[in-house]
């Protein structure tokens, strides 16, 4: 990892995940751990995505010391591979399109997904790009937000605020193409739906010749 990206970015899909999908436990998403497999010369050798997705797999897995998992082995995972790897491009190039590329389609990772904002010109790619295994080949996909009919999520890009930094980030959306909103922006909208609410509800009253703060107790 060498900007924050790479780790701010998948951790805020995370976030989201344990939000939308709190009461579910079949589903795993890992940040800049160690997928082992033996699609490739030793299985030894890991592949790491700066971010996967697997379905159908153990939440919580604890390890022996109890801390969760510390890497991710195919073949301890019911030989269930991660249906979605995520890849934040930097300046040093890590072979997202081509190497990686390769080891995920041998894999059998269905969704490949490339976000490339700032040296996308240098690599002759799109800032974002979705691709789908297709035939043992992955074939570059169009629309944003793209909908995942096997994950039932859709990704895409989002202007947002963090700490006081306006930028885009990744995020999921719904099958209408709308974004998934964070349990802070829930309630935010919940919060600001209610005081909405009892302005209109106040207006009214006073428009009855009703005074609302003097309402009898």
């Amino acid at each position: 990892m060498d900007n924050e990206d790479q780790n701010l970015l998948p951790n805020l899909l995370l976030f989201l995940l344990n939000s939308l999908w709190s009461e579910r436990t079949d589903w795993f998403f890992g940040v800049d751990m160690a997928v082992y497999h033996t699609t490739g010369i030793n299985a030894r050798v890991p592949v790491v995505p700066d971010a996967f997705l697997s379905l159908g797999v153990e939440r919580i897995k604890a390890s022996h010391q109890g801390q969760g998992r510390s890497s991710y082995a195919v073949w301890e995972e019911n030989d269930i591979a991660p249906i979605l790897t995520l890849e934040v491009v930097s300046q040093t190039t890590g072979g997202e399109y081509d190497e990686k590329m390769d080891i995920y389609a041998k894999l059998g990772v269905l969704y490949y997904v490339i976000y490339n904002p700032v040296y996308w010109q240098r690599d002759r790619h799109q800032p974002f790009e979705v691709y789908k295994l297709e035939s043992g080949q992955y074939r570059l996909q169009i629309g944003e937000p793209y909908w995942m009919p096997e994950v039932g999520l859709g990704i895409g890009r989002h202007q947002t605020e963090i700490a006081g930094w306006q930028r885009e980030v990744l995020t999921w959306f719904n099958a209408q193409g709308d974004r998934h909103l964070s349990a802070v922006e829930q309630e935010s909208k919940a919060r600001e739906k209610a005081e909405h609410r009892a302005a209109q509800l106040e207006d009214y009253l006073r428009s009855q010749g009703i005074d609302p703060n003097r309402l009898p107790e």
